[in-house]
């Protein structure tokens, strides 16, 4: 795993919020709560495990947007789970050209329009999409392979030498949107 590794999707970790939040480093609880200059750190001294530092203070990262720390993290990979994610992303952008891309959870990036979208895991084995409201969504190419036995989210594995049909994959990221849009978030 690189140096900003990864986190469980929901738990309480330290993240990197995104352009609406001025990308501040802050505390998650759960839920998956968007850190903001106002939610700050717990205030109890707690500290993130693993992170082996204090999180009574705040950081931020300077001159660090989220497109430049996604771009990084492609780098960072440098194998097949990068040009993957590599490939994710620029077919969610031209299926969504104004979707905002966001940095969380220690290193996943996450696109949002009018609502969380989906986020982009890399794992040692597998590119992991997850769609926030999934269950939500038609699949009618049976792109879903993971995380179907939920009631919200509904994953898509990819694996080495696996091949996405980007066509259906835009189909659902505008669904996704669409959704997003029915809902008011």
């Amino acid at each position: 795993m690189g140096a900003l590794g990864n986190v469980g999707f929901w738990g309480g970790a330290l993240g990197i919020g995104g352009p609406r939040d001025g990308a501040v480093l802050g505390w998650r609880g759960r839920g998956g709560v968007r850190a903001s200059h106002e939610s700050g750190p717990p205030r109890d001294g707690r500290t993130v495990e693993g992170v082996g530092k204090d999180m009574t203070k705040s950081a931020t990262i300077p001159g660090e947007s989220p497109a430049g720390l996604i771009d990084g993290r492609i780098r960072e990979l440098g194998d097949w789970r990068g040009a993957m994610l590599a490939r994710v992303r620029a077919l969610i952008l031209r299926a969504v050209p104004d979707v905002v891309e966001e940095w969380k959870w220690r290193g996943v990036p996450v696109w949002y329009r009018d609502g969380m979208i989906c986020t982009g895991e890399t794992y040692k084995g597998v590119v992991k999409l997850t769609f926030a409201k999934g269950a939500s969504l038609l699949d009618p190419s049976g792109l879903f392979n993971a995380s179907l036995e939920g009631n919200t989210r509904r994953a898509i594995d990819l694996r080495e030498g696996d091949a996405l049909d980007g066509d259906a994959f835009m189909a659902l990221v505008r669904a996704a949107v669409g959704l997003n849009r029915a809902s008011g978030r």
